[in-house]
């Protein structure tokens, strides 16, 4: 996340068709020069080869791009059969090359079905998790690879869409932690060769979808008003939590971060509002009261 003072306090999402070629930075960067906005982030990285969905976050929607990471997401990927890079997509060196066995639909079926459900999935190397303070880039672009532990994710859905003698177009909806370079590679390898990730296109993130994306094209042929009007509630990422209306004396109380009593049959997290005005997040307690967990100034 960036900050600068120069520029207006927007508020609100964006939903982004991120183009090839570019970082998920840039993309952010162009779209907030659009915006002129004071306060943006986005809600986890495509590398510059994966195109699609990408939620950017403004002013205090940021605040809400935490809780976004934890989305499950869907994409689009195309598997190269036979090769094998250091960076698992085509952006890498290649160091392998394996020929490929001829693949029956049903073997091709039988391996997707070993990777379906709950799986655990060992990092790759170049990846953004850290080893003792340092990212695994970091590492792996010195050279250096260290043992990485298997993390436990889950792949719902791993549907092929088509195939060649050589690669595979696949679906994939999976929980967050999901490597698509690693199990590109792992489904390579159970198919009795090696593969790596030629094409990447997100689809989904939680409740969001491409379809409701633009593009920066699209967002820079937009006047501000236009503009404005793209962006989606701050609250709307929230929409699963129970609401709270609150009186405008418990909103004070709230906004000072004091508890307020609020008797109700609800646990854990609940959005607060007072009347159509989102006033962030609290905590229900055991004891019969609210207690203020992230407030938001949509107004500021």
């Amino acid at each position: 996340m960036s900050k600068r003072t120069s520029g207006l306090n927007i508020h609100g999402i964006i939903l982004l068709d991120k183009r090839l070629g570019v970082s998920s930075n840039k993309a952010l960067q162009e779209v907030r020069r659009l915006f002129n906005a004071n306060k943006a982030g986005h809600t986890g990285a495509l590398d510059p080869l994966a195109s699609g969905l990408l939620p950017l976050c403004f002013g205090e929607a940021t605040k809400v791009s935490a809780l976004m990471l934890d989305d499950d997401k869907r994409y689009q990927v195309t598997v190269q059969l036979g090769v094998m890079t250091d960076t698992g997509d085509a952006e890498g060196a290649v160091i392998a090359t394996l020929p490929v066995p001829p693949l029956t639909q049903d073997a091709i079926a039988a391996c997707l079905r070993q990777f379906t459900g709950a799986i655990e999935q060992v990092p790759p190397m170049y990846s953004a998790l850290k080893h003792q303070g340092k990212k695994l880039y970091e590492l792996a672009r010195e050279g250096i690879t260290v043992e990485r532990k298997a993390r436990h994710i889950h792949i719902y859905e791993l549907v092929l869409l088509s195939a060649t003698a050589d690669q595979l177009m696949l679906e994939v909806a999976c929980s967050k932690g999901t490597y698509i370079r690693s199990l590109a590679e792992d489904i390579g390898h159970a198919l009795g060769t090696c593969g790596t990730v030629t094409a990447l296109r997100r689809l989904a993130a939680g409740q969001f979808s491409l379809a409701e994306a633009k593009t920066l094209e699209e967002l820079a042929a937009m006047d501000m008003p236009t503009l404005l009007a793209t962006l989606i509630a701050v609250d709307k990422p929230l929409a699963g939590l129970p609401s709270v209306q609150l009186s405008e004396a418990q909103a004070i109380s709230i906004r000072y971060g004091q508890t307020i009593a609020y008797p109700a049959s609800i646990e854990g997290s609940v959005r607060l509002y007072e009347g159509p005005l989102f006033l962030g997040l609290g905590e229900m307690l055991l004891d019969g009261k609210i207690a203020p967990k992230k407030l938001f100034n949509i107004n500021g």
